[in-house]
């Protein structure tokens, strides 16, 4: 004959009472793991957060602004600008800069691509750029305007600047993020200005997104 086992209620309780630590206990190290992992994440984040780059504007010269036609602008423009790391732990990869003039909200020069490089822990570089348009496009109003910054005695030029950068911390380096500088130059304009390009040599901030 063979043995029939019957669990009393008391068994069973207990044996569900078991499993329910167990499952507890799994979860509580679970929690705690990940609680760990994401505190471990912030405190390196608190300590790595990036800070944005910092740029300045040096010297802008602008060597040629002449409308052929009613509506068509050539413009040559040269610019050299003083690009910043202040991060002490954090290095940066530039993968793609355009740069641009703009006046009054009019692109007046064409997209003008500068090569690549990357940036070490509180390095400084400084870029140039050579800017130039050919039949441009711009509204009817430009000549107007150039006429009146002419009386004013100043002529407010803005240079853009778009690409995408990564951050580099140790062997990690991040995906790519894009940012933008807009700086604004400040020029000598009028009737007593001797002839020549007109210059700004005033070191200007430029502002910075990312």
């Amino acid at each position: 004959m063979s043995q029939v086992h019957v669990k009393s209620p008391q068994h069973c309780a207990k044996r569900r009472l078991e499993t329910e630590k167990l499952y507890k206990k799994l979860f509580y190290g679970f929690s705690t793991v990940l609680l760990s992992f994401l505190s471990f994440i912030f405190l390196i984040w608190l300590i790595l957060h990036p800070t944005k780059p910092e740029h300045a504007l040096k010297e802008t010269n602008i060597y040629q602004l002449n409308l052929s036609g009613p509506h068509l602008l050539n413009s040559t423009i040269q610019l050299t600008l003083l690009s910043t790391n202040p991060n002490q732990k954090v290095g940066i990869y530039y993968d793609q800069l355009q740069v641009y003039a703009s006046y009054k909200g009019q692109q007046i020069t064409a997209d003008t691509s500068l090569p690549p490089f990357y940036q070490g822990h509180q390095d400084a570089n400084l870029l140039t750029a050579s800017l130039i348009g050919s039949l441009l496009p711009v509204a009817p109003s430009f000549g107007y305007e150039v006429v009146l910054d002419k009386t004013a005695g100043k002529f407010v030029l803005s240079l853009i600047i778009n690409g995408q950068l990564r951050w580099k911390v140790g062997t990690w380096v991040s995906g790519r993020y894009r940012f933008n500088v807009n700086c604004v130059a400040i020029m000598p304009f009028g009737p007593s200005i001797p002839s020549g390009p007109l210059s700004s040599k005033h070191g200007t901030q430029c502002s910075t997104t990312v």
